[in-house]
């Protein structure tokens, strides 16, 4: 089996560490997996703050980039609800207001493709255990995209639960928003603060040393107050822990 690795702006600007574990992960697991080098951002900033003309040009370029992979794997899962949800809202609208079907034809043939990296092995690759070692106690956020709009359910938390070494506690008020909202910190960062602080008070309520995701851009926005306040549990995505071995520690 082959996938491709859709990495997002965010990790390969940001975090390279998370697509390294990604790739290192899916090899583990005897998937082979491509890197069209012609992927780019998805568009999601574009569309969330209204508009939604200037998302055209990255659905249309995303979908050319991942044509003829059966399998599009993003360790991200509001990049993955951004091509499965909103590329097919983005191409209906645009034939609704009479500019052709290209649009709507890419949205609809890439979307199903699409797999948040729970998701594929969870459910393509039918694996829970994945052969991990993590010796700390972990905690998991699930972020709104991959709660609400992918319906990810406990698919981290069993992935997490079979890693060796691992105690994974409970994070009280585990489905509150963190507060990041991608555009929505930059336009209300006073409550965008207070949401992430109620979210890391949670947090250090348990013993965990790791606080753990599917999406580096809520961590992001975690590990900021952490690091501005001096306290809280280290912020890390999960495909790191899902990666890491005894012999191969995280990065």
């Amino acid at each position: 089996m082959r996938a491709a690795l859709f990495v997002t702006c965010v990790n390969d600007a940001l975090y390279p560490r998370t697509g390294i574990a990604a790739v290192r992960l899916l090899e583990r697991l005897g998937v082979g997996v491509d890197f069209p080098a012609a992927q780019s951002c998805c568009g999601q900033p574009q569309y969330n703050t209204g508009y939604r003309r200037e998302a055209e040009p990255l659905l249309r370029r995303t979908a050319a980039a991942f044509a003829g992979h059966a399998y599009v794997v993003t360790p991200s899962a509001s990049c993955a609800a951004m091509l499965r949800e909103h590329y097919p809202r983005i191409g209906r609208e645009a034939a609704r207001e009479g500019r052709g079907t290209e649009l709507a034809e890419a949205a609809e043939a890439l979307a199903p493709r699409v797999y948040e990296l729970t998701e594929f092995l969870v459910d393509v690759l039918g694996v829970t255990d994945v052969g991990a070692y993590f010796p700390h106690t972990v905690t998991y956020h699930p972020s709104c995209h991959g709660l609400r709009g992918l319906r990810l359910g406990d698919r981290p938390r069993r992935l997490l639960a079979a890693v060796k070494g691992l105690d994974l506690v409970d994070l009280p008020g585990a489905e509150e928003c963190c507060g990041f909202g991608g555009t929505f910190a930059v336009k209300n960062p006073a409550v965008s603060a207070s949401m992430g602080t109620d979210k890391l008070t949670a947090a250090a309520t348990t013993p965990a040393t790791v606080l753990c995701g599917t999406d580096n851009s809520c961590l992001t926005h975690l590990d900021g107050l952490v690091r501005r306040t001096g306290t809280g549990p280290r912020t890390l995505h999960i495909a790191e822990i899902l990666a890491a071995t005894e012999e191969e520690p995280p990065l």
